[in-house]
């Protein structure tokens, strides 16, 4: 596991030894930081309502990252990940950036691997499915493991990328995953699922 990543769990209290992995530990929901970037009497930039609304003009693809379930987990997990972008052709490099709080974080982080699923314009359910929080995400979604990694490749998506992390890097209320690509793959076929003000789209003739 990279040693970026062997650190963040090392902050959250997450166990990084072979002794401390002996009893399972919790999943549970980690205590929100303190994330502000301003102090208490100064007035923010924008406000957030300001800043989601300007920045909702910005048309993403969606994809879903997954990873291997751990040894004391029943499953594997996985979450709806619009931020996500190619980093760098040699070596090749990807990123996604996910919630410092997120509750599926610290299980790809211990597994150390990830792997990007997009999806294609008739996928928006499939979207929503791993969008929420405390369900079992993997009910009645088929899928099989990456050829390195063993991450969960979901079926019919369009383009699957199979990656190890490289690094992890604090963004404010967010942490910037960069992971370099094992494996990938494409059909080839079909349109993306886009997300737009807050809605999914596809792409227009």
């Amino acid at each position: 596991m990279a040693a970026t990543v062997v650190r963040y769990l090392r902050s959250v209290g997450s166990p990084t030894s072979a002794s401390a992995e002996r009893e399972p530990e919790s999943v549970d929901a980690l205590p929100r930081p303190d994330l502000r970037a301003v102090g208490e009497d100064e007035r923010a930039p924008v406000s957030p309502a300001e800043f989601r609304a300007v920045l909702g003009n910005f048309a993403s693809g969606v994809t879903v990252i997954t990873a291997p379930p751990g040894e004391d987990e029943e499953g594997p997990a996985g979450f709806a990940c619009q931020s996500f972008a190619s980093l760098s052709l040699d070596p090749p490099l990807v990123t996604f950036m996910v919630a410092r709080t997120s509750t599926t974080w610290p299980r790809i982080a211990r597994a150390g691997v990830f792997c990007v699923n997009i999806l294609g314009a008739a996928q928006g359910e499939l979207c929503r499915s791993f969008a929420v929080s405390g369900a079992d995400k993997f009910a009645g979604v088929t899928h099989t493991p990456a050829p390195v990694t063993g991450s969960p490749q979901l079926d019919a998506v369009p383009a699957w990328i199979d990656c190890r992390i490289q690094a992890v890097h604090t963004g404010g209320d967010h942490l910037i995953v960069v992971g370099r690509v094992v494996a990938m793959g494409a059909a080839g076929e079909g349109e993306p699922l886009l997300f737009h003000k807050g809605r999914f789209g596809r792409l227009a003739d």
